[in-house]
């Protein structure tokens, strides 16, 4: 605590001066993001640094696993369905990300088993949610038998299960017909930085490094 305290000290003193009149306009005007970026959990993942965006242009969603769950899924195991209906409806977002990352601690608890689950009990409801992920490469992937390799392909589809569950909330699925969202799968291997996109073409679509965008001459 004693760090988190000397941070926000630090904070104050050297680095809110650099962005003073940004905070003072986000304060007066609101917030208006252009993405919403929804990540894992783990303390690995810090959507602003990896971007390195500014305050105030990401909504960023973190739960365990980066998981979507279909809007039809109410109650506690939900509370991300509002946050995704916020950023849509009220918001405006005009891109929405799902970034998933490497050594995945939730990906892996989905594949093998909670531990200690007598007493994690909301870890593993939670966790059921994605159970049609585990299902996938267990049923698509069988010749997948190293370990390392089955966990980034458990990874990778947990993101695409994630996108594809974002077009069952209503909001999503018009703003996607009218043309004014558009959807990203990410993923983020944290031992050397590199982000990847997932590219639906060429068939069966992969997952490909994240290219510089062409300058606009």
């Amino acid at each position: 605590m004693q760090r988190l305290i000397e941070g926000v000290h630090r904070f104050h003193a050297d680095e809110f001066g650099k962005h003073r009149e940004l905070f003072q306009r986000l304060a007066a005007e609101g917030q208006n993001p252009h993405t919403l970026f929804i990540t894992c959990s783990d303390s690995r993942m810090l959507a602003e640094l990896i971007t390195q965006s500014q305050p105030g242009d990401l909504f960023v969603v973190k739960n365990v696993g980066n998981i979507v769950p279909p809007s039809e899924v109410s109650g506690s195991t939900n509370s991300t369905a509002a946050a995704i209906e916020f950023a849509v409806e009220i918001l405006g977002v005009r891109d929405v990300v799902v970034c998933g990352h490497s050594q995945c601690g939730a990906v892996r608890a989905l594949m093998h088993g909670v531990p200690k689950p007598e007493r994690m009990g909301h870890v593993q409801r939670w966790l059921s949610i994605a159970d049609p992920v585990r299902r996938t490469v267990l049923e698509k992937y069988a010749h997948v038998v190293d370990p390392t390799e089955q966990l980034r392909v458990a990874e990778e589809e947990n993101v695409l299960f994630a996108l594809e569950n974002l077009h069952s909330y209503p909001g999503v699925r018009r703003r996607l017909s009218e043309g004014t969202l558009h959807l990203h799968a990410w993923f983020f291997k944290i031992a050397t930085a590199e982000l990847y996109v997932y590219s639906p073409l060429p068939e069966p679509g992969q997952f490909l490094p994240l290219q510089r965008p062409h300058a606009v001459v």
